[in-house]
C-alpha cells in the first residue's frame, strides 16, 4: 500500500499548499534502483584536522569497489556542489572537547547537504576500562547521533558504525558497513548505531553480487517482507529456499520461479523444520550457508483479555521454531562455511506496545537469542544477527483502521512508513560475508521511531 500523503506533499500544488500551512512534509527516500548513484554528490570526510584516521576513512572509500567514481573530499572550504554524504570520524576522541571541532565543522556542511543526503559517524565504543573522559567522549557520539538523525530533512538520515576494542578502520565489516549507511539501501534506517566487533569477514568477489556461490533459505517467504527478502537475496546472487506452510503453497512456488529457486511447503514449528530445511538446501542446492527467520504471527490482545491460545502460538511460531531450528543448524556439519543466521525482531520487542505482551516476548525473545546464538557460531566464521522492521507498508498494516495507520507512519523522523524491501536490503547486508565482524546485533529498520526506546 502507498503512502499518498508524501507524494501529494512532494509535488506542486501539494507541496506549495503543505508548505503553506506548515504540514508536514516527508521527503522521497532514495531507495536502491539499478542506475542508482552511490552517492547524490561529493562525500566529505571530516575529522581533526591531523586526524590519520579521517585520512584513512577517506581512502578506504576510495579504494573500495566503485569508490574511485566517487568525489572524496577532505574540506568543505570552495565546495560549491550539494554534500552527497558526510562521514565524520571520531574515534580518536580522547575528551568530550575533542567533539567540538568534528561536529562544528558537521553544521556548517548540514547546509549544503543533498535531499536524499546520508551522515555517517565512526567512532569507538565505551567501555567501563576507559578512563571517564574518554568513555564521556565516545558516548557522548551516541547521544549526539541519535539528535542529529531527528533534525536532518528531505530524506536524509543519519548513522553511526561503532569501533569494539581491536578493531581498526580497515576491517572488512568497517568498510562494509560504511558502504551500506552511504547507499541507497539503507532509506529506512536512521539513528542507529551499528557496532564492528571482530576483524572476521572478507570483501565479497563482487560488490554488486556479494552472495554469488551462498544457499539461503527464507521462512515466512510467500508474501509481504519475506518475499521481499528472498527477491534481494537472489539480486545479489544467492540461491534462494523459499519456505512457507502449505495453505501458500501457490503464492511460494511463483516466487520460487520468479527467483529461480525451489519451494518448500512446511510448517516450521514441527519438531523436524530444521532437519528438513537442511536436507532440501544440501539435496537441492549442495549446501546451506544463510538462514532468514522471517516467518511470524500475531495474536493481538490485551494481556488482561488474552487466551492461553493466543500467547502460545505467537511464541511458538515466533521464537519457538527458531529455536528448535538453529539447534540443528548448529548441529549440522552442512552449516559451517561462515554461515549467517538473521532474524525478524521488531521495535514492538525492544519499546513494547499496547495490545502486544505476546509479540513483544517473542521479537525480545529473538533479540536475546541472536546475542547467545552469536559467538557459539564465531568458531566458523559464523554470525547471528537481528534485523527489528517499525512500521513498514505490508497487506497486514493496510488493515489497521485508517487514523492509526496515519498515526503511526509519522511517528519517526523520516515521517513516513518504510516498505518491504527496506527490510530486505538490511538482511541481505547482514547476510554478506563481508558482515562477518558485525554479531550479535540488532540493525533497527524503523526510520528512527520517535516513541519508546
Amino acid at each position: 500500500m502507498s503512502d499518498s500523503y508524501v507524494s501529494l506533499v512532494n509535488g506542486g500544488l501539494g507541496g506549495t499548499v503543505a508548505k503553506k500551512l506548515g504540514l508536514p512534509r516527508p521527503g522521497v527516500l532514495r531507495r536502491q534502483t539499478p542506475d542508482a548513484p552511490f552517492a547524490p554528490g561529493p562525500v566529505l570526510v571530516l575529522g581533526s584536522p591531523a586526524s590519520a584516521d579521517a585520512d584513512a576513512v577517506a581512502q578506504l572509500i576510495l579504494t573500495s569497489d566503485g569508490g574511485a567514481d566517487l568525489d572524496i573530499r577532505r574540506a568543505a572550504a570552495g565546495a560549491s556542489a550539494r554534500w552527497g554524504a558526510v562521514v565524520v570520524v571520531l574515534s580518536d576522541v580522547e575528551h568530550p572537547r575533542d567533539l567540538a571541532a568534528p561536529m562544528l565543522d558537521l553544521s556548517g556542511a548540514l547546509r549544503a547537504l543533498a535531499p536524499g543526503g546520508r551522515v555517517v559517524t565512526i567512532s569507538r565504543e565505551a567501555t567501563s576500562s576507559d578512563t571517564p573522559s574518554v568513555a564521556a567522549a565516545r558516548q557522548g557520539v551516541d547521544g549526539a547521533l541519535r539528535s542529529l538523525a531527528k533534525e536532518l530533512r528531505a530524506g536524509a538520515t543519519g548513522n553511526g558504525i561503532v569501533l569494539a576494542g581491536g578493531v581498526d578502520l580497515t576491517a572488512a565489516s568497517v568498510g562494509a558497513a560504511l558502504r551500506f549507511f552511504l547507499s541507497p539501501r539503507s532509506a529506512f534506517v536512521d539513528g542507529q548505531l551499528l557496532t564492528v566487533s571482530s576483524v572476521a569477514g572478507e570483501a565479497p568477489g563482487s560488490w554488486d553480487r556479494p552472495l554469488e556461490g551462498r544457499v539461503a533459505v527464507v521462512t515466512g517467504a510467500a508474501r509481504g517482507i519475506g518475499a521481499a527478502i528472498a527477491r534481494v537475496l537472489a539480486r545479489d546472487g544467492a540461491r534462494v529456499v523459499v519456505v512457507d506452510v502449505p495453505a501458500a503453497g501457490e503464492a511460494l512456488a511463483a516466487l520460487a520461479n520468479e527467483v529461480r529457486g525451489t519451494a518448500l511447503q512446511l510448517d516450521i514449528t514441527a519438531p523436524d523444520a530444521g532437519e528438513r530445511i537442511i536436507d532440501h538446501a544440501v539435496s537441492r542446492h549442495g549446501g546451506l550457508d544463510i538462514v532468514v527467520h522471517n516467518a511470524g504471527i500475531t495474536r493481538d490482545k490485551l494481556l488482561a483479555n488474552m487466551s492461553p491460545e493466543q500467547w502460545d502460538s505467537v511464541l511458538a511460531v515466533n521464537i519457538g521454531a527458531q529455536l528448535t531450528i538453529n539447534e540443528a543448524l548448529l548441529a549440522s556439519p552442512a552449516f559451517t562455511r561462515s554461515p549467517r543466521i538473521v532474524s525478524l525482531a521488531s521495535t514492538s520487542g525492544i519499546a513494547g506496545n499496547r495490545g502486544q505482551t505476546n509479540y513483544a516476548a517473542s521479537k525480545g525473545g529473538v533479540i536475546g537469542m541472536v546475542r547467545a546464538t552469536g559467538p557459539l557460531l564465531a568458531g566458523v566464521g559464523g554470525t547471528a544477527n537481528a534485523v527489528a522492521p517499525g512500521f513498514i507498508e505490508t497487506e497486514m498494516t493496510s488493515r489497521i483502521p485508517f487514523a492509526t495507520r496515519e498515526v503511526a507512519r509519522r511517528l519517526n523522523s523520516l515521517q513516513q512508513a518504510g516498505l518491504p524491501v527496506d527490510v530486505a536490503e538490511a538482511v541481505a547486508f547482514l547476510a554478506g560475508p563481508a558482515a562477518g565482524g558485525i554479531n550479535g546485533e540488532v540493525l533497527r529498520v524503523c526510520g528512527q521511531n520517535l516513541v519508546g526506546a
